[in-house]
């Protein structure tokens, strides 16, 4: 189907021309865009109308199969946090989350770090030598590694460290100052329509990660329209769809197949009449080896720009934790491709290797938005560093 936003039906009369000088004048067709894609309960199967060849059609069919997570209230939300460290005052019931959520990682790492030292009276450098490997295996990565060793190995040179009773103390520090730069929180602004695009491989989440992004900033208080623009996954735009009547967030959408630019392009058009706050833009996931989809997303990037020359305003990478080192591949890849401002880091409950969130946070100056630990919406946090380290220690704050 081919929208044309710009053209009327009718010419105006002289009463809707005097109204014209009251309010902004919305083009009809991205006014039904609206009006037809208000989110809805979906109506038991005996009472739901015949699918129609209108426009309502194409944006709002029968929700996704799939179950969508009930969504809390903004109260029961991990709250946003000002300033460019995340508050650590985060309630003790999600501590606890956090903290089982990194069971497997807190296994690998620091019970790992725990049966080195076990019986050691010295920190010698066979321990050292055993620490550093114990990094490596828990995909901190080899820079994070390098750094947080040196970091130990100076302490342990100046005497400042000689209790390896004591050695995740440090192990703690030099942790955080590798994760704290990369704390930085973003969400959206009123005023203005902000165009936030979500890209990453097959897999990775990108679709339930913008689900419950929109059940966030929704409680919240802002506006958002959500953009299918994943139109080659099979149920893709089904299951966004589903997430929209659920959070009450209209979705812009066309058939399989479309162009998955027009899709993202007609969606900020509407967004924009509205003065929505923000359109959250999900695409296709795509491997970052592959140059002719890379290709395609910066079609999407120039195809934004032509209505707003700062858009998309934000690009977030969805990254599966349990990809290890390829996640910082991927990362790379993708943000040389078309310029990342965000990483969401998904699935972290079901891995050993949430290292890998160091190995990111030192290899690329590119701020970590979010972490994912299970299937419900509270279970997507803002990224803090302190909370972070602590549940992967297992140490409460003091």
């Amino acid at each position: 189907m081919v929208f044309n936003w710009f053209k009327r039906n009718k010419s105006p009369s002289p009463e809707e021309q005097s109204k014209a000088s009251e309010s902004p004048v919305i083009p009809q067709e991205v006014e039904e865009v609206f009006e037809n894609a208000v989110c809805e309960e979906a109506e038991p199967a005996d009472q739901s109308p015949e699918a129609s060849d209108d426009l309502s059609s194409s944006l709002l069919p029968e929700p996704a199969a799939e179950a969508i997570p009930d969504v809390p209230a903004a109260d029961t939300l991990p709250q946003p946090v000002k300033g460019s460290v995340p508050s650590t005052n985060a309630p003790k019931s999600m501590f606890a989350r956090l903290r089982e959520g990194l069971s497997r990682s807190r296994e690998q790492f620091t019970e790992g770090v725990g049966r080195l030292v076990l019986g050691k009276k010295v920190i010698d450098d066979e321990l050292l030598e055993d620490l550093e490997a114990l990094l490596l295996q828990a995909d901190l990565g080899s820079a994070a590694t390098r750094e947080i060793m040196s970091a130990v190995t100076e302490k342990v040179r100046r005497k400042e460290l000689t209790d390896p009773a004591v050695l995740k103390k440090a192990l703690r520090s030099a942790l955080l100052d590798i994760l704290q730069p990369r704390a930085e929180t973003w969400a959206p602004e009123k005023g203005r329509t902000q165009v936030l695009m979500m890209v990453g491989i097959n897999g990775a989440g990108k679709t339930t990660t913008t689900g419950k992004l929109a059940a966030r900033w929704k409680a919240e208080g802002f506006s958002l329209v959500l953009a299918a623009g994943d139109t080659f996954r099979a149920a893709a735009v089904e299951q966004l769809q589903g997430w929209g009547q659920r959070v009450q967030v209209p979705v812009v959408a066309q058939g399989t197949g479309a162009d998955s630019a027009s899709v993202i392009f007609d969606a900020f058009t509407a967004a924009r009449a509205r003065d929505t706050d923000l359109l959250i833009a999900d695409t296709a996931g795509r491997l970052h080896t592959q140059n002719h989809l890379m290709e395609e997303l910066k079609k999407v990037k120039r195809v934004l720009g032509k209505q707003d020359p700062d858009a998309p305003h934000q690009v977030w990478l969805v990254l599966d934790a349990g990809t290890g080192q390829n996640a910082l591949n991927q990362a790379q890849q993708f943000h040389e491709a078309i310029g990342l401002t965000g990483i969401c880091i998904t699935k972290l409950d079901g891995t050993a290797k949430g290292g890998v969130v160091a190995a990111i946070a030192k290899a690329l100056p590119i701020p970590i938005r979010y972490i994912g630990m299970g299937e419900q919406v509270a279970d997507l946090r803002p990224f803090d560093p302190e909370s972070f380290v602590d549940a992967l220690f297992a140490e409460s704050k003091s």
